[in-house]
């Protein structure tokens, strides 16, 4: 039988985290760093990070947070959000 996985998805907005609801009304939540340290207590099976000012803005990943939340995450990490481009996306991945 198949035991039921757990993966959280986290919304960054101007570096915080936010919480919506039909992604509308953000309401601010914490720091992603934070909330990383917590889901590894909790030993969620994967996480997903989604940095929605990152295409709206216009501008590439935050790179040093895509490293610093991996860098703190011991569980499979995926995030999106501005990636346009193979490279960008390898730049992602160090």
């Amino acid at each position: 039988m198949l035991r039921p996985r757990m993966i959280p998805c986290l919304l960054v907005h101007q570096k915080g985290l936010i919480k919506t609801i039909n992604f509308g009304n953000p309401k601010y939540v914490g720091d992603p760093i934070n909330a990383v340290r917590i889901f590894n207590e909790k030993e969620v099976d994967e996480l997903i990070v989604l940095d929605i000012d990152a295409t709206i803005e216009n501008r590439e990943p935050d790179y040093t947070m895509i490293k610093n939340l991996a860098s703190e995450c011991r569980m499979p990490f995926c995030y999106g959000g501005g990636v346009k481009s193979l490279d960008q996306a390898k730049k992602s991945l160090i």
